[in-house]
Formats: structure tokens, C-alpha cells, sequence
């Protein structure tokens, strides 16, 4: 029998480091990342069994439930290998066990399965001549995967001629799963095509669907993975819906006795469709460890994943605090620190904002929530187009639009026509770079006088009776106090009215500095290097210029 998977990682460079992403959603998670994850079960597993070792027991069961390179299944059959070597000392009948009675798996697609078949088994057919694996007698071993469906419903109904018959035929057209939400326009594919229709989350019954695949007593012990991350939803360009939420949960409700997944950290405070995740995540106290990688790029270089990834552990009878460490360059930062997730209504990634935050929160204050507007501040679409001049118009307002400036008559604004006669500022609701370090998390304010609107590229992030308040009010969102409480609510470039909810709407009696705020909120010099640390200061003329705009256009 070979012994290849076991020398494999001796070799310089691991094949599975070599290997590309196939789409967004299939993003293969890096060996040393896997090791990570890997050890962090293996410290919970002893702290919860006197110090066991959990690679020394022969009795433990693992599921990738979402396996794609087969990475962590061959990882953990790695170290498995090494632990019950006195256990099982004929290393034939150890791996044979291991393979056969430990490890499971559920690819995503065929081509995955095939791949961590090969990663794990040494042959894409667990019972092949070349598999170290010496009792299966099916092709799949323990790492399943079929064809699996969308269950399209709802969508538009609409009336056909059958060409052949003359027959009216009633048809619904623009459908979607109802189990991940897939566009039919998308996803409704030939055979020839994979349908990402994943088994393990188009189901009602995960517990049924499970024993289908492995056995009616199987209760898995770990259950470890990187699940896909998103589907296009047919919406505008590239736009896509997240779906790893609905892989943990599924996970979850399995009770494994620990749980370790890699995903996207927007869950964190945004996300699209991810309200009801974040809620529940938080408030489960079962929630140990999570480990955030925030720097774009530092996991998944090849793939950009905004907002970063993390990765948790989830201990089936943990009821406490969660540890949450932040990882930049490769190095901790800050300290591993155990709070309740739920204290706020997102997650708050550095532990060192922890302080600042309950300072600020301390006094009291209504926040810029209030005052921000939602999207369509007036009504008007990003892609809308005023005409060019106001030539010829008989009540014409300046409209602030996507990267120009445009003239709309007050009649044809379909909201709010009376916010076109206050003062204004305005932000861009899209605000971030492609850099890997996101320093400014909020773009120039611009001032509005009467006379103006804006389309949806814009918020309405506060209304005012004078020009003074109007100018102290924007003096006030650039500063870096400003910009660092949004920063702990954007996690990506959406900047809509949810970012300012933990900024203080402080009264514009006074031109607000960074140095009137540290001292009104009592920071000390250690919150001021954190904050500054953080947030970059704009240039030192834009004030200037947002005031040269709003005059000059």
C-alpha cells in the first residue's frame, strides 16, 4: 500500500497549494490555513477531555460536509495516522480504519469529489487499484456525491401557444430555489453543466439526508469545512447572494459535538440577506473562537473576498464568552480577548475598539442614524440622467448624480421635493478601493445648498437651515473619530445609513476637531494611537474643495 498521502506535505510545493479556484463560490482553502483550523479543534478537544489527544482516538468521526480539494479530510487523516500508531500499529489496517470508519465527505461538485477522492484516497475511486483504502466496495468510499436539483417555485406566470397543438399553456418563468434562492435564469441547466444545486443544503431534513449517505446512526463528532460562498441572484452585473450561511446552519443542526468553518466575515455586519444569520450567530453562546483575518487577500490571495474571512469554532456545550483574535501579516494583533458577541448588534472586530465604543455609548446621545437617509434619497435611480443645462426649465434643481453633475425639474423629483430648498450634505453610499487596506472608510462630504438633489449614489446624511451647520456638520463627518466608529460597522464598500449607527449626533454649536472629540468622550492617549492607527486623516485642503464644488457647480 502507499504511504503517499502521509509523505505528501515533504514534498516542496504541496500540490493542493497549486491548484486554482474554480469561481467565487469554490475557493479552496490553503493547507497552513487548514492546519490552523485543525489545531485550534485539537486544543478545544483536550481542554474538554482532560487533555486527550483527539488524533489518538480511534472512535472520533469527521464530515467535510462541503469538501472541494479534500484538504482537511486529508489533513486529519494525516495526523489520525500518526495518533493511533501504537493503537493500530499495522499501519495497512490503520489507514484502512481511519478511511473507512472516521472520515467522511460530501463534495460540492463532481469534479471536487473527484478531487478529494485523489487527495485523500490516492484514486479518484475509493475502491480502485491504486486506493490505500483496502474495504470499500463503491467508487464513492465515504466521499459522496450525486447530482442533485434546484426546486424551482414561485416566479411569473404567463401565457403560451403550444406551436404544434394551438394550445394555450399556462408557464412561470423567472423562478428561484427554494432552498438557496438560485435564479432559474441562471441555474437551470442541461446535463452537460453543473447545476450548484449542493445536496447538503437543498433539503428539509438534514438528519434524514445524512443517514441516506451514511447510515441511520451516524452522529458525526466534528464537522470542519469552507463552505461555497455565494450564487449569482440574476440580479444587476455581478451581483450575488451569499449562501455559506445556510451550509452552517445546516451543520449546526446536525449537534456535532464541535464545529470549525472558514467564511466571509461581512456576516459580521452586513452582508446581503444576512440580518437573521448575524442575530442568531451572536446570540449563540455556543460561539468559542473566531479568528479574523480581515486583510484583503491574506488567506485567498488569488481571490477577493472584501471584508476578509474568518474562521470559529462552535462547541456544542460551551455556554459563554467567544474568544476573537485578529490576524494582519501573518501576525496577532491586539490580543485574544473573551467577549458575549451579542453586546452589540454586530460584531465588533478589534478588541481594542471595545473601549472607545462603550466610552462613546456611555453618554448616551442619539446617533447620525436618525438624521441619515436611506437609500433614494429622492427617489432617483444611480443609472438616472438629468439633462445637461437647466436651459429651458421652469423650476430647475441641481442634481448631483454618478460622477456628474445634472439638472432635473422640481416636479419630476419623485420624493422629498422639499429637501431641495435646506442645506445638505451629501455622502457617496458605494465608499473603498481595491487596496488590500481600507484607511479613509468614508468619502469627502458634499455640501448641498438650496436648489440641489442628488440620485442614489448619494445619502442624504443631514439636513440644516443655515450654511453654518451645514459646514460644521461636514467638518465634523471627516474627522477620524467619525470615520472609525463607521469603520467598525463597514466591513465592505457599502457606506449606507446602518455604518453611522454608533456615531454620536453631537450638537453644531462649535467646529468639531479630532482633539475636542478624544477629550469630550475621555479617550486616552492608548484609544487616540489606536484610533489613528486605523483611520487616515484626509487631505488637509478638502474642506476647500467641497466648498469649491458646491460653489462652482
Amino acid at each position: 500500500m502507499s504511504v503517499a498521502p502521509f509523505t505528501l506535505r515533504s514534498h516542496n510545493p504541496d500540490v493542493l497549494t497549486c491548484i486554482a479556484n474554480l469561481s467565487n463560490d469554490e475557493v479552496f482553502t490553503p493547507p497552513d490555513m487548514a492546519e490552523s483550523m485543525l489545531d485550534m479543534l485539537a486544543r478545544a478537544w483536550a481542554e474538554a477531555n482532560d487533555g486527550a489527544d483527539i488524533w489518538s482516538n480511534p472512535d472520533v468521526t469527521f464530515l467535510d460536509p462541503f469538501t472541494k480539494s479534500g484538504v482537511f479530510l486529508r489533513e486529519i487523516v494525516r495526523r489520525l495516522a500518526d495518533g493511533l500508531a501504537v493503537i493500530i500499529p499495522d499501519l495497512h489496517k490503520r489507514i484502512d480504519h481511519i478511511l473507512t470508519r472516521q472520515v467522511y465527505g460530501i463534495g460540492t461538485t463532481q469534479l471536487t469529489a473527484l478531487m478529494a477522492r485523489r487527495s485523500v484516497y490516492c484514486s479518484k475511486y475509493a475502491n480502485g487499484p491504486h486506493s490505500i483504502a483496502n474495504s470499500f466496495t463503491t467508487e464513492d468510499g465515504n466521499i459522496w456525491f450525486e447530482r442533485t436539483e434546484h426546486e424551482w417555485s414561485g416566479g411569473k406566470r404567463e401565457f403560451r401557444v403550444d406551436p404544434l397543438t394551438g394550445d394555450e399553456l399556462i408557464v412561470f418563468t423567472h423562478r428561484r430555489c427554494a432552498y438557496c434562492g438560485a435564479s432559474e435564469d441562471d441555474y437551470g441547466r442541461g446535463d452537460e453543466l453543473e447545476t450548484h444545486a449542493y445536496a447538503f443544503i437543498h433539503t428539509d431534513d438534514i438528519k434524514a439526508r445524512i443517514a441516506e449517505l451514511f447510515g441511520d446512526k451516524m452522529q458525526f463528532d466534528v464537522i470542519i469545512g469552507n463552505p461555497p460562498y455565494q450564487l449569482s441572484d440574476g440580479g444587476h452585473g455581478s451581483s450575488a447572494a451569499p449562501i455559506y450561511q445556510l451550509f452552517v446552519e445546516k451543520a449546526l443542526s446536525l449537534d456535532p459535538r464541535f464545529a470549525v468553518f472558514i467564511t466571509p466575515s461581512r456576516w459580521f455586519s452586513g452582508g446581503k440577506g444576512l440580518d437573521e444569520y448575524r442575530k442568531k450567530m451572536l446570540s449563540d453562546h455556543r460561539m468559542r473562537d473566531i479568528v479574523d483575518y480581515p486583510k484583503l487577500f491574506e488567506v485567498f490571495p488569488s481571490v477577493k473576498i472584501r471584508g476578509g474571512v474568518s474562521y470559529f469554532l462552535w462547541d456544542r456545550i460551551h455556554d459563554g464568552p467567544c474568544t476573537v483574535q485578529t490576524i494582519w501579516g501573518g501576525q496577532p494583533l491586539g490580543g485574544s480577548a473573551a467577549r458575549y458577541l451579542d453586546a452589540y448588534d454586530v460584531l465588533i472586530r478589534r478588541n481594542e475598539a471595545i473601549p472607545i465604543l462603550e466610552k462613546v455609548r456611555a453618554k448616551g446621545e442619539p446617533t447620525l442614524e436618525s438624521r441619515v437617509s436611506s437609500r433614494k434619497p429622492f427617489g432617483l435611480a444611480t443609472n438616472f440622467k438629468g439633462k445637461l443645462t437647466s436651459s429651458g426649465m421652469t423650476d430647475p434643481v441641481k442634481l448631483f448624480a454618478n460622477q456628474r453633475i445634472d439638472w432635473i425639474e422640481r416636479a419630476d423629483l419623485p420624493t422629498n421635493r422639499e429637501w431641495a430648498d435646506v442645506w445638505k450634505v451629501l455622502m457617496t453610499r458605494v465608499q473603498g478601493t481595491s487596496a488590500a487596506v481600507e484607511t479613509k472608510f468614508l468619502s469627502k462630504p458634499i455640501i448641498g445648498g438650496p436648489g440641489t438633489a442628488c440620485t442614489e449614489t448619494y445619502l442624504v446624511a443631514g439636513k440644516f437651515d443655515t450654511e453654518e451647520e451645514a459646514d460644521r456638520f461636514a467638518l465634523y463627518l471627516r474627522t477620524r473619530f467619525v470615520r472609525f466608529l463607521v469603520s467598525l460597522r463597514k466591513s465592505t464598500q457599502d457606506a449606507a445609513r446602518g455604518v453611522y449607527t454608533f456615531v454620536p449626533d453631537v450638537p453644531l454649536d462649535r467646529d468639531w476637531t479630532d482633539a475636542a472629540l478624544y477629550e469630550r468622550y475621555e479617550l486616552t492617549a492608548e484609544d487616540v494611537t489606536f484610533i489613528e492607527s486605523q483611520v487616515a486623516e484626509h487631505d488637509a485642503t478638502l474642506f476647500d474643495e467641497i466648498r469649491d464644488e458646491a460653489d462652482d457647480e
